[in-house]
């Protein structure tokens, strides 16, 4: 199994293809943790983790004086689909190579701190996001907000956030009795589904309209049972479609225009990203105590290079 561990290393030399980053600040998400212990099998040790970032372009390897001109200097900010923290270095580090086509200006209605937290999201009528309080959830109500969707269904499992349907109890229940009378019995369009438990999912799933899509975004842990009991008549007779949604087979090239989407959404207020009091800051040296081996927590893990 790798073992983390700091280093001193030289600032990395740019290569063709690539931006040398300056990185201001760089979330530590879950998956990053289960990468540094080697749940990731496509991951090439050894290797700095970390796929969030936002920072400074300083370098960049280009023939064209006006390229260069147009990045060096600019503030930009991303994620790393499938390569940053798996075959190339990630950007838990003070320097870091990007490929150039995923850099992204950030906008400047964020600061670089808040924009480490935002996803993507489906365009349908009625939405049901599945752990709406928590940073992936609350980007995906947003998103539906922001993309026109007609009614947006919260499940959460603190009732103090007086979500549409809570999580806790008899969660079969709950669902089966509250989503018919939310969705005038037609069911729901879109499950977006940040929590992983599937019995949930299974109720979900059945929960869905004609022609519903079930998306999840996370994966289960701790050894439970990962097979799903699917009606298979039922998702024939409704044309259901059920879509994972997994970050890491993400291409440079998606990831980039999946940013510039999220840019634009930024630029025109139609989504915000979390309060910076919502952040812990943790100092790049401490990132293995005070970050890695933390238990997870509703503040968000942010490593600061300064």
């Amino acid at each position: 199994m790798p073992t983390l561990s700091p280093t001193s290393l030289l600032i990395p030399t740019v290569a063709p293809g690539f931006a040398l980053v300056k990185i201001k600040y760089s979330c530590i998400e879950p998956s990053d943790r289960a990468n540094s212990i080697g749940a990731f099998p496509k991951t090439i040790f050894s290797r700095i983790p970390g796929r969030d970032y936002s920072g400074t372009v300083i370098e960049l390897k280009q023939d064209s004086g006006a390229r260069r001109s147009e990045w060096i200097g600019k503030t930009v900010y991303g994620t790393g689909g499938a390569e940053l923290g798996f075959n190339i270095d990630g950007p838990h580090a003070q320097y870091c190579l990007i490929p150039e086509n995923m850099l992204i200006e950030k906008p400047d209605t964020i600061s670089l701190l808040q924009e480490q937290s935002q996803m993507t999201l489906f365009l349908f009528w009625v939405v049901l996001v599945l752990g709406a309080s928590g940073a992936v959830g609350s980007a995906a109500v947003q998103l539906a907000q922001a993309t026109g969707c007609r009614r947006i269904l919260t499940a959460t499992r603190n009732k103090d956030e007086n979500p549409d349907v809570l999580l806790k109890g008899d969660i079969d229940t709950e669902l089966q009795t509250k989503l018919p009378s939310l969705t005038d019995g037609k069911g729901v369009d879109v499950v977006v589904d940040t929590i992983g438990n599937l019995d949930i999912m299974n109720t979900a799933i059945h929960a869905l309209a004609i022609k519903g899509r079930y998306a999840w975004i996370t994966a289960l842990k701790g050894g439970v049972p990962m097979k799903l009991s699917l009606d298979i008549f039922e998702a024939y007779r409704k044309e259901i479609e059920l879509v994972g949604c997994n970050t890491g087979l993400a291409t440079t090239e998606n990831t980039a225009e999946e940013m510039k989407i999220l840019t634009h959404l930024f630029k025109q207020n139609l989504i915000h990203p979390q309060a910076e009091s919502s952040m812990n800051l943790v100092d790049l040296d401490d990132a293995i105590e005070k970050g890695y081996k933390t238990s997870l927590n509703k503040k968000q893990t942010v490593l600061t290079m300064d």
